[in-house]
């Protein structure tokens, strides 16, 4: 049986793109002067952890449209094991459900929906357990990008341009430091304009000077705090002290040859996990890729996965269900029999985000790396003086009574943002990650189907035409989907929607090692860059 390493000079899908291959390193993100940032680490004698962390520094500053300082992270790395590191925080202390009483969901925008971030006490753990830099140099890039401009990327630009009608109709007192950032005279900067920020430039540089630590119990975090104070929200310098990233075991499941590795709850990662052992029942390969039944079994495997996870991830603290009974073979042979020839019916409410995602590899190190302020600038929030917008993830929690995700005081909310891993038997075969809200999962699921099933190259399997369930029997389709493909779904009672904006299937990256060589790639569907050598 042929795999994705006996076809790497084919291309079914038109991109332009072609997979980068080096011995060395590599790097591979979404904008292309964050992945210089991560080549500049590994020039100065940087390791694999190194680069990613400079890139996702950087990547605060040149997409600030689905990241930032106030950030949460998660990372997988392969040191000759597989570790994981959730770097999300928790809710605020002060958030009851007197606080959201007569909500009928969690607000998108404001402090209530702001927990405490994470992104920053991610980079320090990283760094102080595999850094070969030291944590200050790691910056550098960033800060000259923050302090001396830099020409917006076409994509990002795109995004900046769709978020202007959201946040300047804002009144909210509280909202008006981030609007004055963002969009000096009101208005979202054009693709190729200069934009800087000199207020993030000096916030990286206190960053980097104190190792991190003013940002949870020094001067920053006074400011944060008090910002709250000043304007209504719950954060307080308890919560940013508390903070503290949490080591976990990754967990994974066999598909066919190859293994995919995801952190636990409280991210959706599991959902890719459950969805590939439901289709691991299913001779998947004895389908064209572009056929309606290949198709339909994913679709419907997806479906089911999602209607497990937003019934049972949440805090770990909080679940009732186990990660180890989700993945049980048997239990997904169950859920298999309920997929027919029709489409079912599953409601999941999901939501749309953004997210960063970049990957860095040398031969002793691997990093998948994840990055994101949820739903595009994420909270509207953003601390005067400072450049930190923060994160809305409180926007993950539920208000349904006695739900696991209930939204309760120091909680970690349903996080969609999920970096992954691939091995085969004990060997590391790389990073991958697609980010986007909940299309992470469904890009995880559909790229390893195409790397496993359909013998794709890293590449080929990014670039290939994509679905996304959205909820009940509502599909997503990208235009490139062959036109008799979308009618043959909606004869099997999927509803079909047409989707224009490449930003809604995802924006992937890929980093496989084959036998000497690492092989990049980065999807047409970002400004990103895969660089190697």
């Amino acid at each position: 049986m042929a795999d994705w390493t006996d076809n790497l000079g084919h291309y079914p899908y038109p991109s332009g793109r072609r997979v980068v291959m080096g011995c060395r390193q590599a790097v591979a993100t979404s904008q292309p002067l964050a992945a210089q940032a991560g080549m500049e680490m590994f020039w100065a004698g940087g390791n694999a952890v190194d680069a990613a962390l400079a890139m996702a520094i950087a990547l605060t500053v040149v997409e600030p449209t689905s990241n930032g300082i106030g950030s949460d992270a998660f990372a997988l790395v392969w040191d000759g094991q597989l570790h994981g590191l959730n770097g999300s925080g928790k809710s605020p202390e002060r958030l009851t459900l007197e606080q959201v009483q007569g909500l009928e969901q969690m607000p998108q925008l404001g402090w209530l929906s702001v927990t405490t971030p994470g992104a920053v006490s991610t980079w320090r753990s990283l760094s102080d357990r595999w850094g070969a830099l030291p944590f200050e140099q790691l910056f550098a890039p960033a800060i000259g990008y923050a302090e001396d401009g830099f020409p917006v990327s076409p994509e990002t630009a795109r995004a900046w341009q769709a978020a202007a009608p959201r946040f300047l109709s804002q009144t909210d007192p509280a909202m008006q430091p981030f609007k004055a950032v963002f969009f000096p005279g009101d208005r979202a900067p054009r693709p190729g304009e200069i934009w800087s920020s000199p207020v993030h430039g000096a916030t990286l540089r206190e960053i980097a000077a104190t190792g991190g630590e003013s940002f949870y119990q020094g001067s920053l975090a006074e400011r944060m705090a008090t910002f709250a104070a000043e304007t209504g929200g719950l954060l307080s310098l308890e919560d940013l002290s508390a903070h503290q990233p949490e080591w976990v075991e990754p967990i994974g499941t066999p598909y066919r040859d190859l293994t995919l590795w995801e952190i636990p709850p409280n991210g959706q990662g599991i959902t890719a996990l459950i969805g590939l052992n439901i289709l691991e029942g299913v001779e998947l390969a004895r389908y064209p890729r572009d056929s309606v039944d290949s198709y339909h079994w994913q679709i419907e495997a997806m479906k089911l996965a999602f209607a497990d996870a937003q019934a049972h991830v949440a805090d770990p603290a909080w679940m009732t269900v186990t990660p180890t009974q989700l993945l049980d073979k048997t239990y997904a042979a169950e859920r298999r029999q309920l997929i027919g020839d029709r489409a079912l019916v599953a409601n999941t409410g999901l939501q749309r985000g953004g997210t960063v995602y970049l990957a860095a590899a040398d031969q002793d190190l691997m990093v998948s790396f994840i990055q994101s302020n949820f739903e595009g600038f994420g909270s509207g929030i953003l601390v005067p003086g400072t450049g930190i917008a923060l994160q809305n993830r409180g926007r993950g929690f539920s208000l349904q009574p006695g739900h696991p995700n209930q939204v309760g005081p120091g909680k970690r909310p349903f996080h969609t943002i999920i970096p992954a891993f691939l091995t085969q038997g004990d060997r590391p075969i790389g990073p991958m990650g697609v980010m986007g809200g909940h299309m992470q999962p469904q890009g995880h699921l559909q790229v390893v189907v195409n790397l496993v099933d359909y013998a794709m190259n890293p590449q080929a399997a990014l670039d290939a035409p994509r679905w996304q369930f959205l909820s009940g029997r509502q599909v997503l389709l990208e235009p490139t989907v062959p036109h008799s493909l979308g009618l043959a779904l909606s004869d099997r009672g999927h509803q079909i929607q047409l989707g224009l904006e490449p930003h809604l299937f995802g924006k992937g990256q890929m980093i496989l090692r084959h036998r000497g060589s690492l092989i990049a790639a980065s999807e047409p569907r970002a400004d990103g860059l895969a660089l190697a050598r």
